[in-house]
């Protein structure tokens, strides 16, 4: 049995390997796993750049970058560059989050890790509602999920799920 048990592992793992085929599935599934996926940030990096709208992702991975940062000196100057970039009434890349025009560089003084927080749900939400839904019906993914998909017909996918199988029932 221990044989056995040996085989249905190695046969979990090469199916679990093909299952990471299947990104777009997972792309569609949530905003957070697209946004986990590195691939798939820059899908929705390029789709929202169409869109004019780069801005809001750029805006929520630098919040993900801050909350993760130890260092005070840098927290400080990663507040400061968000602040700047995207948040400031003279930013080049300006977010539209409610209270915008009550955020000034006060907020800089004490930087702590989830000072962005609710500005971050806000972008977080306003993407899901509505760039991530236009994004999952958009040419771009829709055509890299036909790429998967044609992958996935391939020869090479079938024998590559015979030879499990082979393996599967010695």
């Amino acid at each position: 049995t221990e044989h056995h048990n040996y085989i249905h592992d190695s046969d979990g793992s090469s199916s679990s390997s093909h299952q990471s085929l299947k990104s777009t599935a997972k792309w569609a599934a949530s905003l957070e796993n697209l946004l986990e996926d590195p691939e798939g940030v820059k899908r929705f990096r390029e789709f929202l750049k169409k869109e004019f709208s780069e801005e809001n992702v750029l805006f929520w991975l630098a919040c993900e970058d801050f909350k993760k940062m130890q260092d005070k000196t840098q927290m400080q100057e990663k507040a400061k560059e968000i602040y700047m970039t995207f948040l400031s009434s003279k930013a080049s890349s300006q977010v539209n989050v409610e209270g915008q025009s009550r955020l000034n560089e006060k907020i800089l003084e004490e930087p702590h890790p989830l000072m962005f927080q609710k500005l971050q749900d806000q972008i977080f939400n306003l993407m899901k509602y509505d760039s991530y839904s236009r994004f999952l019906k958009s040419d771009l993914f829709l055509k890299h999920k036909r790429t998967e998909e044609e992958e996935e017909d391939s020869p090479d996918a079938q024998t590559a799920a015979k030879r499990a199988s082979r393996i599967y029932n010695t």
